[in-house]
C-alpha cells in the first residue's frame, strides 16, 4: 500500500478520533506544542531510547534520538521519544543479564500501551539490544533498530588496547605481579576514549551485527564508530525509512523469519561473535514463534570459518572493522558461497543479497577470505554430553587448540564466593592439566547467569606463566572474554543439572571436536550422589528477582520467562478513561 493510500494508522484510534477520549489524547499532547495538523493521520513513531547516566556505553543516545528525529520529520511523520529500562553492563549487580527480561517486558508493553505505528529501536551495550528485540517482536509493529556503535580503539602506550579483551589480560599480569598499579590505572585511562560499547568484538559488537544480519537494522549499522559523524547519518536514515516501513506494513515478523535467524547464526560464526549471542538469538527467537534450537548453532556454524580478526580471537578492533568494509563484506562473503539466505528481507525493503552484494574489502589483514581464513571452522560450538544433557557452548576461535582435546582433574568451586575465596590459596591442589569447575552461576543460581564463567586463574600458576586452563560452569562470559572455557551447561547446577553433582578429583574428558563434555563418574555413583544432594537456599525471596527464578527457562531456551514466550501483537481495544 502507497502513502498516498493513507492506509488507516494505528495512532488514529487514539488522535483521529473527534469526542471525549480525542480531545483527551490530543490535548494533552499540545502543551509540548503540536498544533492540530500534528495529529491528521501522519504515522507515529516512537523512538524506544535506552539512554542513561548509568550506561556509558549509550550515553550519546539523545545526540542519535535527535537525529533519527529529523528523519521522521524529513519523512512526513511525528516523532515521539520515550524511555526505557537501560542495562548498563558495567554498572549493574548481579548482573544485568538478571534485568533482559524485565526491560524487554517493558519495551513491549510501553510500545502497545502508546499510540504509536512503528518503533525505532535505539540499542548498543549488551543487554539493551536482546531486550529490545524481544519486546519489540511481542508487539509487533514496524521497527528498525539503529546501534549505538562501538568506541575508539582504546590506546596505551602507543598500542592499541580492547575493551574487557584487555581489562582481563592486564588484571591477570597485575595479579603475576607483571604490570604496576600505576601501569594498570593509566591503561584504564585510555581505553575508553569515547561513547559507544565495547569496541572488540564483544557482546555489544556481536548484537549490533546480529541486528544488522537479521535485516532489523539498515546496512553497516554494526560497525560505524559511535563518534563517526556516519553514526548520525545512519539515525536519519532510519528515521525517513521507518516512516515508509508504516506505509508498507512492514512488521518485525515479516523481517525476523528463520531464514534471517539462520543468516544471523552463519554470521555469528564468521565474526567470531559472543557466546552471548546464543541465548540472546534463542530468547528473540522465541518471541516470533521460531523454534530455534542449540543444534541450530552447531549445524549451521560447525564449518564456517572465522573471517574477521577482531579481539579478543584476534588483534584489531570494530573501528579497524569498519574502515575495513565492516558486516557487508563478511555477508557477501557468505553469500557467494550459499550459505546466505539471499532473499531475506531486510527494512529498507530489499533483500539482504541486494544490500552487501557488492560490499568492497578494503583490507584482507581484518576481514580475510573464505579461502584463506583468519581461523577455519571456528563457529559456535555445541557440547552435549553426560555433564550437559541438554547442552553447553564453547567458543573455538577464543580457546586454546591444544586443550580442544582433554581430560583432567576437576577441582569444584561451589559458588562464586568459593571461588574468590580459594583461588588464590597456595594450598589449593590445582596444576595446569586440570578442570577449574564453577557451579551455581546458572539463571536460577546466581541468579540471572553473569558473566563470570571465565574464572581467573590461581596465582600461583599465573606466575608459573600459565594463561589458560579448561573452566566448566552453568554461568556465561563476556563477549570480550578469551579462553578454553566451557558455558550455559544444563541444566544448571541449581536446577539439579549433573554439574550439581561434580565432585573434587572426578575426571572430565572435554573433546570439542566430537561436541562432548563427559564426566567419568558412574550412573550407579551418581544416583546416590543425587540422593544427597541439597538444593541451594534461594537467593529472592520477593520482587523482580523471585518471579524471575520461578519462571525462568534454562540456558538451551534462551533463559526468558515462560510466560513471555511468544507474542501478543499490538491492539489494545479499550480507553483509558
Amino acid at each position: 500500500m502507497t502513502k498516498d493510500e493513507k492506509r488507516p494508522l494505528r495512532s488514529q484510534a487514539w488522535f483521529g478520533r473527534q469526542d471525549k477520549m480525542g480531545f483527551y489524547y490530543r490535548s494533552f499532547l499540545k502543551n509540548s506544542g503540536f498544533p492540530q495538523d500534528q495529529f491528521d493521520g501522519r504515522p507515529v513513531i516512537g523512538i524506544c531510547n535506552t539512554w542513561s547516566e548509568l550506561t556509558p556505553c549509550n550515553a550519546h543516545f539523545r545526540t542519535i534520538a535527535e537525529h533519527v528525529k529529523y528523519g521522521v520529520l524529513d519523512a512526513g511523520g511525528f516523532p515521539l521519544e520515550f524511555p526505557v529500562s537501560s542495562l548498563g553492563e558495567v554498572t549493574m549487580r548481579p548482573t544485568a543479564m538478571l534485568f533482559r527480561n524485565l526491560a524487554a517486558m517493558d519495551v513491549e508493553e510501553a510500545i502497545r500501551a502508546h499510540p504509536l505505528d512503528g518503533v525505532v529501536l535505539l540499542m548498543g551495550c549488551d543487554k539493551t539490544t536482546p531486550a529490545l528485540l524481544m519486546g519489540a517482536a511481542s508487539a509487533d509493529l514496524p521497527t528498525i533498530g539503529v546501534s549505538g556503535g562501538p568506541q575508539l580503539r582504546g590506546v596505551y602506550r602507543g598500542k592499541y588496547i580492547g575493551s574487557g579483551t584487555n581489562i582481563i589480560s592486564m588484571s591477570e599480569q597485575l595479579r603475576a605481579g607483571e604490570v604496576t598499579l600505576q601501569e594498570f590505572h593509566e591503561a584504564e585511562a585510555g581505553m575508553n576514549r569515547s561513547a559507544g560499547h565495547c569496541m572488540t568484538m564483544g557482546t555489544g559488537s556481536t548484537m549490533a551485527s546480529m541486528v544488522e544480519a537479521l535485516g532489523v537494522g539498515l546496512p553497516e549499522n554494526a560497525a560505524i564508530p559511535a563518534s563517526d559523524a556516519r553514526r548520525n547519518q545512519l539515525a536519519r536514515m532510519a528515521g525517513r525509512r521507518i516512516v515508509e516501513m508504516v506505509h508498507e506494513d512492514l512488521v518485525l515478523s515479516r523481517i525476523m523469519t528463520r531464514e534471517a535467524f539462520e543468516n544471523a547464526i552463519r554470521t555469528l560464526a564468521a565474526i567470531g561473535g559472543s557466546t552471548n549471542a546464543v541465548v540472546h538469538l534463542l530468547a528473540i527467537a522465541g518471541r516470533v514463534g521460531i523454534d530455534l534450537t542449540l543444534e541450530d548453532f552447531d549445524r549451521l556454524g560447525r564449518d564456517i570459518h572465522c573471517l574477521v580478526d577482531l579481539m579478543p580471537s584476534g588483534r584489531f578492533l570494530m573501528e579497524d572493522f569498519y574502515y575495513a568494509g565492516g558486516l557487508p563484506v563478511v555477508l557477501r562473503t557468505l553469500g557467494e558461497r550459499g550459505l546466505l539466505h539471499r532473499e531475506a528481507l531486510t527494512v529498507n525493503g530489499k533483500p539482504i543479497w541486494e544490500n552487501v552484494k557488492d560490499a568492497p574489502c578494503w583490507n584482507r589483514e581484518v576481514i580475510t577470505t573464505f579461502e584463506e581464513p583468519f581461523k577455519p571452522q571456528a563457529g559456535i560450538a555445541i557440547l552435549k554430553g553426560n555433564l550437559a544433557p541438554n547442552g553447553a557452548v564453547i567458543k573455538p576461535s577464543a580457546a586454546s587448540p591444544e586443550l580442544m582435546q582433554h581430560t583432567g582433574r576437576a577441582v569444584v568451586f561451589e559458588t562464586i564466593e568459593d571461588l574468590h575465596h580459594r583461588i588464590d590459596d597456595e594450598d589449593l591442589d590445582i596444576d595446569e592439566t586440570c578442570i577449574m569447575v564453577l557451579k551455581n552461576c546458572g539463571p536460577k543460581g546466581y541468579p540471572g547467569m553473569a558473566e563470570v564463567g571465565n574464572m581467573p586463574l590461581p596465582q600461583k600458576l599465573l606466575k608459573q606463566g600459565v594463561r589458560d586452563m579448561i573452566r566448566i560452569s552453568d554461568a556465561r562470559m563476556s563477549g570480550t572474554a578469551y579462553g578454553t572455557v566451557v558455558l550455559h551447561v544444563a541444566p544448571e547446577a541449581a536446577a539439579g543439572g549433573p554439574l550439581a553433582l561434580v565432585e573434587n578429583g572426578d575426571l572430565i574428558t572435554l573433546d570439542v571436536p566430537a561436541r562432548s563434555l563427559h564426566l567419568h563418574v558412574d550412573a550407579e555413583e551418581m544416583e546416590r550422589r543425587r540422593a544427597a544432594w541439597v538444593p541451594p537456599a534461594p537467593h529472592a525471596t520477593r520482587g523482580w528477582a523471585k518471579l524471575y527464578v520461578d519462571h525462568v527457562l534454562q540456558a538451551d531456551k534462551g533463559v526468558d520467562l515462560d510466560f513471555l514466550v511468544g507474542r501478543t501483537g499490538s491492539p489494545v481495544p479499550r480507553d483509558n478513561h
